[in-house]
């Protein structure tokens, strides 16, 4: 534990926050962080219930004089998404994350994710069950799993078991916004297998497309940013035009995230000798294409070509132009802007994974959207985009998006209350990313839903970051949310 980001106002924020950073906890592995926050319940002398999913649920009576107001459900994920730099040496499974304090303002973590999403709000409902001193009506913490890789802990969450009837979640990542709706997704997986042949005569190289910022597909899909997967397959692509060069394939990996935009890919190819330098000509002259294309989003692009042995085996000729074609002609990004809310992305997919390697290939997508027939338009997309390079498409983990509503009386209460706190209207927003609400809400109808959180920046990525004074500015006004709850 930092002691210096647990010492930061608040503190019993940071330090719950520097107490969850301490225990790994990536998606589908969270044993140890349902095992914490089990053992923190029940050592606050709180009724814990793990359920049979591995979701926790903290409840906590009223205190004296606010029985009769709502119950409220503060509700974060446990899960983190697990990312490192290149050239940063930790391990996952056994290190907790490294944060500091950065002199602009900001904690971050030392070549890694932070774990701020949603780590932040997982610690700030934690210090809300530990306090002796905030007044609220009664209160049950929801720690959900898996919402990073799937959301399964939302979907697994059984009915019958909270009592609430308003929900906080905590997991918005820009301070002075009260979000009321969100995306729904989908994923995406194409596959085909293809024969392996004999390279032939030649020389190989091994390309690194990095540098890119990366991000979270949903919240920052609409940046501009590069897809690492798209640029690399763009500049194998402009070598694979030219015949005489004679481009096979031998392996391709990008992306290692279904939710994060993809920030380095490379291949392993072969030419023909005497195209050695018309080679690295043509991927030189093509990056410096691509990076006066992103100068604005991203400055730190590179393609790497480096000498390596000549692979065993390649892509067959037609394997290698049916896989470049299609990741090539797939969609990517921000597909259609919203009508209904100025600024909003409606509908966008990303590129998140590709693996061909082995004898296999398979190309990853998730797909985002508030209108679910958009969604099932870019499937249709994907299908005939894959399908004509003999790929087999499969579609999993279709979540439901979140339906604003405008007239909620919790919204209308933290309006008010946040205008009086801080002198100014709070934004009142949808987002594109996948919250847990819509859900939650499946299997609770008539939760009146807020999500709110401090401000997050660059979630999902090495740089995420998170904004100390907004940290100070949430925590003051969730309590004020929770001294006002209204009677039932």
């Amino acid at each position: 534990m930092n002691s210096e980001v647990a010492q930061l106002e608040p503190s019993e924020v940071w330090t719950w926050f520097e107490k969850l950073n301490a225990i790994p906890r990536p998606s589908k592995k969270e044993e140890r962080i349902i095992e914490f926050a089990k053992s923190a319940g029940e050592s606050l002398g709180l009724k814990t219930i793990v359920d049979d999913c591995g979701n926790v649920i903290i409840k906590k009576p009223a205190t004296p004089g606010m029985e009769n107001r709502k119950g409220v459900i503060l509700q974060a994920h446990l899960d983190m998404v697990h990312q490192k730099n290149g050239d940063t040496e930790f391990d996952f499974s056994s290190q907790g994350i490294v944060s500091y304090i950065d002199d602009d303002g900001w904690v971050k973590a030392k070549g890694t994710t932070l774990g701020a999403d949603n780590g932040m709000g997982a610690a700030s409902i934690f210090a809300v069950l530990a306090s002796d001193s905030i007044k609220h009506g009664p209160i049950e913490g929801l720690f959900t799993i898996d919402e990073e890789t799937g959301m399964t802990g939302a979907f697994e969450l059984a009915g019958g078991i909270l009592d609430g009837q308003i929900l906080l979640n905590t997991d918005t990542e820009d301070e002075g916004e009260l979000t009321i709706g969100c995306a729904g997704g989908v994923d995406s997986t194409a596959k085909r297998s293809y024969e392996q042949v004999d390279p032939g005569e030649g020389v190989a190289f091994r390309l690194l497309v990095k540098g890119l910022r990366g991000g979270h597909s949903g919240c920052e899909i609409h940046l501009g940013r590069g897809n690492a997967n798209k640029v690399l397959n763009r500049l194998l692509w402009s070598c694979h035009k030219n015949e005489n060069m004679g481009l096979r394939i031998g392996s391709m990996v990008g992306g290692n995230l279904r939710n994060a935009i993809p920030r380095e890919s490379f291949a392993v190819v072969v030419v023909n000798s005497d195209q050695a330098d018309s080679f690295k000509q043509i991927i030189k002259a093509q990056t410096e294409i691509i990076q006066a294309e992103l100068k604005r989003t991203e400055p730190d692009l590179q393609c790497t070509i480096e000498p390596t042995d000549v692979p065993n085996k390649v892509l067959n000729q037609e394997t290698n132009h049916a896989i470049l074609s299609a990741i090539y002609a797939a969609p990517c990004g921000v597909i259609r802007m919203s009508n209904e809310m100025e600024g909003l992305v409606e509908t966008s997919t990303s590129l998140s994974k590709v693996k061909v390697a082995d004898g296999e290939a398979t190309v990853e997508f998730l797909t985002r959207s508030n209108v679910e027939t958009a969604k099932d338009d870019v499937n249709h997309k994907v299908d005939a985009t894959f399908g004509l390079a003999g790929f087999t498409v499969a579609h999993s983990g279709n979540y439901p998006g979140w339906n604003p509503n405008a007239d909620s009386e919790v919204l209308r209460l933290m309006e008010k209350l946040y205008k009086d706190m801080f002198g100014n209207d709070p934004i009142v927003n949808a987002v594109h990313a996948g919250l847990e609400c819509g859900i939650i809400g499946s299997h609770y109808p008539g939760l009146d839903m807020i999500s709110f959180g401090p401000t997050i920046k660059n979630p999902h990525s090495p740089d995420e970051k998170c904004e100390i004074a907004s940290v100070g500015k949430y925590w003051k006004f969730l309590i004020d949310v929770l001294e006002n709850v209204p009677q039932v």
